[in-house]
C-alpha cells in the first residue's frame, strides 16, 4: 500500500514535560535522583569543557549550545577550551564539581582521557558516521567529581549530540529562520543515562537553494547586504548568509547543500563560503546541471571560453573542470559529474553515450591529478539521473561502481524509478533528488507546500543522498524539517504514527497545550488534503464545478473551517508567538483561503454574467476586495518584526498562463451585467455533465472573450467533426441576393501549435444545421523545431495575436444555427464573424452585432 503525507507529518516523543521529536529524551525540567544539572534550582549553570585540539566546528557549535542554556535558563554556562597537560591533568578555573565535557573521538585529546580514565563504552559509535553518545560519568578527569560526556564519532557526530540536546530544551531549529521563541524554565537537567544516536539512515542529506528569485534574493540583499552584493555577480548570497543557513542546516541534522546559483556562484560570491561551510561541517555540492564544483551558467559566463560542448572545446572545459576540483580539494565535498547543457538544458542531439562516458571518464583522470595518488573510488562522486539522463542511462550508459545514482522524481514529487535489486549493490548507492519547488513545466511548483513521502526510497535502498529543491526555503519550514529528520533515522516513522508529528510540532514552536496542537495537526492536514487536489497556483475559475455535487460551495467551506480555526488559535496567542504562527501556520492557511475564494468568486461571476443575472456584479465585487486582500496578507508578512521578513512573499502566485512565474499577480477576471440592457448576442450552450464542457474565457484575445475546451487538465481527447462537444449560436439571415445565399464563417484563434505532435494537429469544425462540418487544420506545418514561415514578424501570427480561417456554407434566409466542434484540444476561438456580404477590412473584425 502507499502512503501519500504531507512532510510535516512525523512522531513525538514527550516525558517529563521535555519534547523530542523523532528521538529518544534525556532531558528534564525537574531534578530527581536519576538526573544530572545543567541549570539547577539556584540558577547555577554547570560549566562546559572542550578541548583545544578538537574540530573548529565543534568548538563553535559548543559556543551555540551555551547560549541555547541560557535562551531557556537565563543562565549561560562558562565555556571553556583546555589544554591537556603531559600529566593527563587540565587547569581551568571554577568552582564546580560537575562539568559538562563535549568532544569528538580520535580527535579532543580530552575525551580520549575521559574514556580511558571511566571506562565509558563508545564501541557502539566508534568508527560509525555522524554518530554520538552521551551520559553521566564519575570522576572524568583529575579533580572533578562527575561529567556529562556528549561523545561524538566524528566532527559532525559531536555537533549533531549537542543540537539534538538543544532542541530537546526547547530551542527550535527555527528560532531565527522563524522567530519561534523559547519556552523559559527555571532550572534545566539531563538524564543519568543519557541519549545516543547511531549512523543516520541517509548519509547525506541535504537542500538545493533554487528558483530563489524574486523572493530569497530580494530579502537576503536587504537582510545581509549595503544593497550591492557579490563584486562579480551582485548576488546577496555570501558568508553572512550562509552563516545563519549552515547554523540551520545543522540543528535540523542535515549535512549537504547545493546553495543558490541562479545568479550565484557559491566559491567566487564570497572567498569565506566554502571555508566557513568546512568550519561548520557542512557538505558541499554542486546541482545536476553543474559538473566538478563549478557553477554553470554563472562561472562560465565568467571565467568561460567558447561553447559550453565537449565535442569542440575538450582542452578549456577540462582546465575549467581541473580549476574548480583544485578549489574545493581542502574541503569536504561531493562531487557532481556528468555532463549538461548550460543554462539546466540537455546536451545538444549530436552527444551520444559514448561521448558522455569519456567525459565521466576525463573527470576521473582529473580527480587523480588534483588529489595526487589518492584512491579515486574514496572521492565521493555523484551522477543526477535528471530528465534526459536518466534516458541516457536507459541506453546503456554506465558510470563506475563507486559514484552514487541519483534518482529523481517528475518534479512534482513522484520519483521516476529506484534501483533496481540488480542496482542495489553498488559501492556508491543510490539516492534521490527531490522537489518542494520548480520552475519548469507547466506552471512554478512553488508557494504552497505539498509532500509526497520517502519510504520507498528506504526500502529500495537509495539511502546514499537525499536531496530537495527547497525554492527560497521559506514557507517550506515543516517540509524541509521532515525531509530531514526522516533522512536522519527513517526507522522511526511508520504509517501509523505520522499523525502525532504536527500537534508534537505545534508544542514545541508554540508551546500549545494539547488540544490546541491537536487542533492545528488537523488544520494542517485539512489543509494538505486541499492543496493536494490542486497546487494552489494552478487553480482557475473552473477548478471546482458551480452546478455539480455543490462541489465549489463543500470545498470552500471546508477552507473557511480551517481558516476560522487557525485565526481563533492565533488570536489567542502571547505577542511573542505570533509572529512564528503567522509565518508557519496562520499566512499559508489565509493565503490558500482567499485564493481559492477568489478564484471560485471569479468562477461565479462568470457563469451568472454568461446568464446576463445582475448578481454578477455583487461576485465581481467579492474578487475585487479578495485581490485585496491578497495583497494585505503579503504586506503583512512583511512588515513582521519591523520589516525582517521583508520581500520574502514576493513570489507571484496569481494568473499563471504557463510555466513560468507571471512578473506580477493580476487579478482574475471578472465580468459586470448592465441593468436594463439586453444581453449580449450568442447565447452559448453548454454541453451537458459527462462530456467536455466549453467555457468562456473572459478578458482572452483581442477583443471581448474566447471558448474553449475545458476543463485543460485531462483534454488530451480528440473528435472527428460533428461528434465531441460543441457550441451553438443562432443567426438569422434576411437577403440573400447579392451573395446568391453564399455565407463565409471567418473564425478567429488564439495561436496556438501543434501541441500534441505533427500526427495530431491542431483542429476545430465549423457546421451551419445540418450540413457537413467542415474541418479546420489552422497550424500551417513546419519542419520540428522551426517556426512556419507566417508564424513570425511584424505582421505574423504572433505578432498580431491571431490567426483566421474561413469556411464557405449556402443557406437559404430564416433561422440557422451555426456549431463549433470540438476536434483537438488547446484550440481558443476569440471571435466569429458570419459574414453575409459587405464587411469591411479592419485590423480588429466588426464588432460584436446586438442580440434581437
Amino acid at each position: 500500500m502507499r502512503f501519500d503525507v504531507l512532510v510535516v507529518l512525523g512522531f513525538v516523543v514527550w516525558t517529563r514535560g521535555v519534547l523530542a521529536i523523532g528521538q529518544a529524551p534525556c532531558v528534564a525540567f525537574k531534578s530527581s535522583s536519576t538526573t544530572f544539572p545543567i541549570v539547577d534550582v539556584g540558577k547555577k549553570a554547570t560549566p562546559i569543557l572542550v578541548s583545544q585540539d578538537d574540530w573548529p566546528g565543534v568548538q563553535r557549535a559548543a559556543s551555540d549550545f551555551a547560549e541555547d542554556i541560557q535562551r531557556v535558563t537565563g543562565v549561560k554556562p562558562a565555556l571553556t577550551n583546555v589544554t591537556l597537560s603531559s600529566n593527563s591533568s587540565i587547569a581551568f578555573e571554577s568552582t564546580s564539581s560537575r562539568v559538562i565535557i563535549v568532544g569528538t573521538l580520535g580527535k579532543s585529546s580530552l575525551i580520549e582521557e575521559v574514556v580511558n580514565r571511566t571506562g565509558l563504552d563508545v564501541s557502539g559509535v566508534r568508527g560509525q558516521w555522524e554518530a554520538f553518545v552521551a551520559r553521566e560519568v564519575k570522576n572524568p578527569i583529575e579533580g572533578v567529581g562527575s561529567a556529562y560526556v556528549i561523545v561524538g564519532a566524528d566532527k559532525r557526530g559531536t555537533i549533531f549530540g549537542m543540537y539534538d540536546h538543544s532542541e530537546q530544551f526547547g530551542v527550535s531549529p527555527w528560532y531565527w529562520w522563524a522567530d519561534v521563541p523559547t519556552t523559559q524554565h527555571t532550572e534545566l537537567h539531563v538524564t543519568s543515562s543519557g541519549c545516543s544516536h547511531g549512523s543516520p539512515s541517509v548519509k547525506y542529506r541535504g537542500i538545493f537553494l533554487n528558483d530563489e528569485q524574486p523572493a530569497l534574493t530580494n530579502w537576503a540583499m536587504k537582510e545581509f547586504t549595503n544593497g550591492t552584493g557579490a563584486a562579480l555577480t551582485g548576488s546577496p548570497f555570501m558568508s553572512a548568509f550562509y552563516t545563519r543557513l549552515f547554523e540551520l542546516l545543522l540543528r535540523m541534522k542535515a549535512n549537504y547543500l547545493w546553495p543558490a546559483q541562479w545568479s550565484s556562484a557559491f566559491n567566487v560570491d564570497d572567498s569565506l563560503n566554502q571555508p566557513l561551510a568546512d568550519l561548520y561541517g557542512i557538505v558541499m555540492g554542486t546541482s545536476h546541471e553543474e559538473p566538478m564544483m563549478r557553477s554553470i551558467p554563472v562561472e562560465w559566463g565568467l571565467f568561460g571560453n567558447g561553447a559550453w560542448d565537449y565535442t569542440t572545446n575538450s582542452d578549456f572545459i577540462y582546465n575549467f573542470w581541473i580549476n574548480g576540483t583544485e578549489r574545493a580539494k581542502p574541503y569536504e565535498s561531493l562531487y557532481t559529474i556528468g555532463m549538461r547543457g548550460n543554462g539546466d538544458l540537455p546536451l545538444s542531439e549530436s552527444i551520444n553515450v559514448a561521448l558522455l562516458e569519456k567525459i565521466v571518464s576525463d573527470q576521473r583522470q582529473i580527480f587523480g591529478q588534483v588529489f595526487n595518488g589518492t584512491d579515486v573510488t574514496t572521492i565521493p562522486q555523484v551522477w543526477a539521473l535528471y530528465q534526459e539522463v536518466q534516458g541516457y542511462y536507459e541506453d546503456g550508459m554506465r558510470v563506475p561502481d563507486d559514484v552514487t545514482l541519483l534518482w529523481t522524481d517528475d518534479t512534482w514529487g513522484n520519483i521516476r524509478r529506484f534501483p533496481l535489486i540488480s542496482e542495489r549493490n553498488r559501492t556508491g548507492g543510490a539516492g534521490v533528488y527531490y522537489h518542494f519547488d520548480l520552475v519548469g513545466p507547466p506552471r512554478d511548483y512553488k508557494w504552497i507546500t505539498t509532500y509526497e513521502q520517502m519510504s520507498l526510497a528506504i526500502a529500495r535502498k537509495a539511502d546514499r543522498i537525499w536531496i530537495v529543491n527547497v525554492g527560497d526555503l521559506k514557507p517550506y519550514e515543516l517540509d524541509t524539517e521532515f525531509f530531514i529528520t526522516m533522512g536522519w533515522d527513517a526507522s522511526v516513522w511508520t504509517p501509523y504514527n505520522l499523525d502525532g508529528f504536527v500537534s508534537s510540532w505545534a508544542k514545541r514552536e508554540f508551546d500549545l497545550p494539547d488540544g490546541d496542537s491537536e487542533e492545528v495537526a488537523g488544520i494542517i492536514a485539512n489543509l494538505t488534503r486541499f492543496t493536494a487536489r490542486r497546487k494552489p497556483e494552478l487553480l482557475n475559475s473552473t477548478t471546482y464545478s458551480f452546478t455539480n455535487y455543490r462541489e465549489a460551495d463543500n470545498a470552500l467551506a471546508e477552507l473557511k473551517t480551517i481558516s476560522d480555526s487557525s485565526t481563533r488559535i492565533y488570536d489567542g496567542l502571547s505577542s511573542e508567538k505570533k509572529a512564528a504562527f503567522f509565518q508557519l501556520v496562520q499566512h499559508p492557511v489565509q493565503a490558500t483561503y482567499v485564493l481559492a475564494n477568489m478564484w471560485m468568486s471569479s468562477g461565479i461571476n462568470n457563469l451568472r454574467a454568461s446568464q446576463a443575472r445582475i448578481s454578477a456584479n455583487t461576485f465581481a465585487d467579492q474578487v475585487e476586495d479578495l485581490f485585496e486582500q491578497d495583497f494585505a496578507l503579503e504586506t503583512q508578512y512583511h512588515q513582521l518584526l519591523n520589516g525582517k521578513w521583508d520581500h520574502m512573499m514576493d513570489q507571484t502566485h496569481v494568473m499563471y498562463y504557463y510555466w513560468q512565474q507571471p512578473m506580477a499577480n493580476t487579478m482574475p477576471p471578472v465580468v459586470r451585467v448592465q441593468a436594463k440592457k439586453q444581453a449580449l448576442p450568442g447565447p452559448m450552450r453548454i454541453s451537458p455533465e459527462g462530456s467536455l464542457a466549453a467555457w468562456q474565457l473572459p478578458g482572452i484575445g483581442r477583443t471581448l472573450s474566447g471558448i474553449t475546451p475545458w476543463p485543460r487538465g485531462g483534454d488530451e481527447q480528440n473528435f472527428t467533426a460533428g461528434t465531441g462537444p460543441s457550441v451553438e449560436y443562432d443567426f438569422f439571415t434576411f437577403n440573400t441576393v447579392g451573395n446568391k445565399g453564399t455565407v463565409n464563417i471567418v473564425t478567429y484563434l488564439s495561436p496556438t501549435w501543434n501541441a500534441n505532435g505533427q500526427d495530431r494537429p491542431v483542429a476545430f469544425a465549423v457546421q451551419i444545421d445540418s450540413q457537413a462540418p467542415q474541418t479546420n487544420h489552422f497550424f500551417p506545418l513546419s519542419a520540428p523545431g522551426s517556426s512556419p514561415a507566417a508564424w513570425n514578424g511584424y505582421d505574423g501570427f504572433v505578432a498580431n495575436s491571431i490567426i483566421t480561417t474561413n469556411n464557405a456554407f449556402t443557406v437559404p434566409p430564416g433561422a440557422h444555427t451555426l456549431k463549433i466542434w470540438m476536434v483537438e484540444p488547446t484550440v481558443i476561438v476569440q471571435k466569429i464573424v458570419i459574414n453575409t456580404g459587405g464587411v469591411r477590412a479592419s485590423y480588429l473584425g466588426p464588432p460584436e452585432s446586438l442580440r434581437m
